[in-house]
């Protein structure tokens, strides 16, 4: 008899070390809902992205061909002494990549492809001379046929019972924007460009030896001044002082060779027989002709003006498409339906339908509902197909991502995801949950990463990282089911999920009065919404995602003030004292990790003027670069101040190890000899904000700007550390250092979302950096889901009731406490009972 093995049920981590975790034991069960919980920067992605994902997605493609890891890219080793029965992984990232130009809702979730199924087949077509076919089974065959392998010439052709012609019918991809059916004016993009001359030129002011010609700045194209002189321009005067035969010569010359003498710096002289002439035209066109890379084609369409295409009105589509119907709707007019509507159009289609269709219909409208079912759970019905990718949110992509992992039904998978509510309303955690639960039914395991309470109260098991952030974080300070931890002292959650936590943070008295009113008569689908902002205080703007928050503030209210400003005129009717704006968004800082906490603000500057005044340095003639790692003065000369160096082993992954010469310091050796206070430069950037404040007693500008950061819960990061590294949160709390510092009494400060990444008790630290604002007079809109944020909001604006075509509407306004006395709306609702919960109300 064979013996039953034993089959694992949970992940074993032992050793655990990446980035801050220190050396941690722990396990994660599987086949369950696993939350990790913590506070900003205490080691929540490290374990949950830089072990788990790390070692399950490695371990999977070392299974694969070395050819094939190369193409897909690889994880290296985590660092962890052991890692047992880990699945392979799959992970949802909280910045996914952004789409393409040509991505659309439909594309990503696979609904276009459902629908070009539908009309090819369903559809109602038109012959040549106008006389429309009702929708059969004949229609549907010819199609099949048509689009099996092979030529059939004869298939797809359909006989007009009026007037006896046969005519070819439209594939499933003659429907596609990206494929025969792409409108031929703009080619399936919707917009057509047009060069704009007044971007050719970059600054009449200037002369051409100058740089005035923009576009012969591209590659390849800075010796067109020389030509241009050579054919009689004066290139030392200034462009707007040039004859009209000058600038036609620069604008429309001749493109052909020309014999011409470049003059070097040194005085020499190089003659050239002929070279080719570009003008400020041509050298924009040449260029995107042979453009292969999306970062250049970025760099030319800032020479573009771009409109609606003419002929598609921005569709993408061949008109000529568009007199084919589904249930008297053209494809153009379903991709514009909201996804919430689609499956009315299902329905209404199967009842228009002949009998004999029924069956063939109801298998494609299946298809599409299972499709739908979670995307509609996840609370995206507002999004339509025909909507651009590019233009959604990271929360409204990483939903599209989970929706898609759905309908996959894997069965024993490790999903990683990191804060997958960012973007929800408190009624779509619901959705979220029941996603969730779906995917433990199908067999898998599930680790999540985040903040909202209400979903780590219904996760199965919550592992604690802490206590704090950066060197205080990276321990297990508590595991077990939601129940247990309620009752544990020592965790950070158990107290949000209970409803003994304080969450009212200390408020501040307003230091001066006013109010802004704001009125949109027609944006989007505001129709008529006019709101009261009170200046110099905190207002939540609410409601579901598609509801019309953004529309409101960044689109509308920001421009306005602006404009006004400018004397311009707006399409909001507004009266306000404000006179400036700051919009804080939550996106990563710098491009590179050559961008540091200390060369962010101020620190780094300081440090390198206090280094060069020190004697030793003016001895040995060392300037302020030559303690910049950015500069080859102070750069290590083996890795150029990265601190690593990369190696390309072909079909293994890069290597990526730590310059042998500086071991990651990034200076050069002369650089680190020179001392203060005992300290090298390197030594210093090494410091945590909270290490260094003791550090620079006395050194006021370095000593200023490490208080600020120390006050906006900030203590923990390294003055060394890569900006690009930091979470939403932080990145938006560091944005703010530079306007603690004056008065703000005429400006406002517009957050979008700015509890992304963020701890409840991370939320109480932000609020004190929204009071400190308020003390310098400043206006502060926030928009945002979280009920916490509303609770100590001076005022609160809810828009709904939900998204898309169901919101654009003033729900709620009024002081957050009297509204969830008597809640007309669901945020409302859901902020009556947050404070309910926690004795408030």
């Amino acid at each position: 008899m064979i013996e039953k093995s034993h089959i694992p049920s949970q992940i074993e981590v032992r050793g655990g070390r990446v980035h801050n975790l220190k050396n941690i034991d722990v396990n994660i069960p599987l086949n369950k809902f696993v939350a990790i919980s913590g506070r900003s920067g205490s080691g929540k992605s490290s374990l949950a992205m830089g072990i788990l994902f790390s070692e399950g997605s490695r371990r999977y493609l070392e299974a694969l061909s070395a050819y094939t890891r190369n193409r897909m890219g690889q994880e290296s080793s985590a660092d962890v002494d052991s890692i047992q029965y880990i699945p392979s992984a799959i992970a949802l990232k909280q910045r996914p990549a952004t789409p393409g130009e040509r991505s659309t809702v439909g594309s990503i979730s696979e609904l276009s492809n459902i629908t070009r199924l539908i009309f090819s087949r369903l559809g109602s077509p038109v012959c040549p001379n106008g006389h429309r076919l009702e929708p059969s089974l004949a229609i549907s065959r010819a199609m099949n046929e048509a689009e099996k392998p092979g030529e059939h010439h004869n298939e797809g052709q359909l006989p007009c019972p009026v007037c006896g012609v046969h005519f070819t019918a439209f594939s499933a991809q003659d429907f596609s924007a990206n494929s025969t059916g792409a409108c031929p004016t703009c080619h399936g993009s919707g917009q057509v460009r047009e060069l704009d001359e007044a971007k050719l030129i970059k600054d009449v002011n200037l002369s051409i030896k100058e740089g005035a010609v923009a576009s012969w700045h591209l590659p390849g194209r800075n010796f067109m001044p020389s030509i241009a002189q050579s054919l009689g321009v004066r290139i030392d005067v200034p462009y707007k002082d040039l004859t009209d035969k000058e600038k036609s010569i620069v604008l429309h010359g001749e493109k052909k060779l020309y014999p011409v003498d470049f003059h070097t710096s040194t005085g020499r002289v190089y003659h050239s027989d002929g070279s080719l002439y570009e003008n400020a035209y041509d050298a924009v066109t040449d260029s995107l002709a042979n453009v292969k890379s999306q970062a250049t084609l970025k760099k030319l369409d800032k020479f573009y003006h771009f409109s609606t295409c003419p002929t598609c009105h921005g569709s993408r589509l061949n008109p000529d498409l568009l007199k084919q119907t589904v249930d008297g709707k053209n494809i153009v007019q379903v991709n514009d339906l909201t996804l919430g509507e689609l499956t009315n159009w299902a329905d209404n289609t199967v009842d228009s339908l002949p009998n004999n269709m029924e069956h063939l219909a109801n298998t494609l409208f299946t298809n599409m509902k299972q499709v739908l079912r979670p995307i509609l759970n996840l609370g995206l019905d507002y999004l339509t197909m025909s909507r651009a990718g590019a233009s959604l949110s990271t929360g409204e992509l990483q939903r599209l991502q989970l929706s898609k992992t759905i309908r996959a039904q894997t069965t024993g998978v490790l999903y990683v995801l990191d804060e997958p509510s960012i973007g929800l309303h408190p009624d779509n955690i619901k959705g979220l949950i029941q996603v969730f639960r779906e995917l433990i039914a199908q067999g898998n395991s599930l680790v999540v990463v985040d903040h909202e309470v209400d979903l780590i109260a219904a996760a199965d098991w919550i592992i604690e990282i802490g206590p704090g952030s950066g060197e205080a974080g990276g321990l297990i300070i508590d595991e077990g089911t939601p129940a247990k931890l309620t009752n544990d002292s020592q965790s950070l959650i158990g107290p949000f999920i209970k409803g003994s936590a304080n969450i009212v943070h200390d408020s501040v008295t307003p230091v001066g009065t006013g109010k802004t009113t704001l009125r949109v008569q027609n944006y989007h689908n505001l129709k008529d919404v006019q709101v009261t902002i009170p200046e110099h205080q905190m207002t939540a703007v609410t409601g579901f995602s598609g509801a019309g928050k953004t529309s409101l503030i960044l689109d509308n209210l920001i421009p306005a003030i602006q404009n006004k400003e400018n004397n311009l005129k707006t399409v909001s009717e507004l009266t306000t004292n404000i006179t400036n704006t700051v919009t804080i968004d939550a996106k990563p800082i710098g491009r590179n990790t050559r961008s540091t906490l200390a060369t962010y603000t101020n620190i780094m500057n300081e440090l390198r003027r206090l280094f060069a005044s020190l004697p030793e340095a003016k001895k040995a003639k060392l300037s302020a670069s030559a303690f910049s790692y950015n500069n080859k003065e102070g750069a290590c000369p083996t890795c150029q101040g990265l601190g690593v160096i990369t190696e390309d082993v072909q079909f293994l992954p890069d290597i990526v190890e730590t310059c042998p010469t500086c071991q990651g310091a990034r200076f050069n050796d002369q650089a680190q000899s020179i001392k203060w206070q005992g300290q090298s430069i390197v030594d210093l950037l090494n410091l945590s904000v909270k290490e260094a404040l003791p550090v620079f007693k006395g050194e006021a500008k370095i000593e200023s700007e490490l208080k600020l950061l120390d006050e906006i819960g900030l203590n923990y990061l390294h003055l060394g550390q890569a900006t690009p590294s930091l979470s939403g949160g932080e990145a938006q709390r560091l944005k703010l250092v530079s306007h603690l510092h004056k008065s703000q009494m005429h400006t406002l400060f517009v957050f979008d979302e700015p509890t992304i990444g963020l701890h409840p008790l991370d939320v109480q630290t932000l609020l004190g950096v929204f009071n400190r604002l308020k003390e310098k007079g400043a206006t502060i809109i926030f928009i945002t889901h979280d009920l916490d944020m509303m609770t100590n909001a001076d005022w609160l604006i809810d828009l709904g009731p939900r998204g898309g075509n169901q919101g654009g509407q003033l729900m709620a306004m009024g002081k957050p406490f009297d509204l969830a006395k008597e809640p007309h709306s669901l945020t409302t609702e859901y902020l009556a009972k947050h404070l309910s919960k926690f004795d408030l109300i």
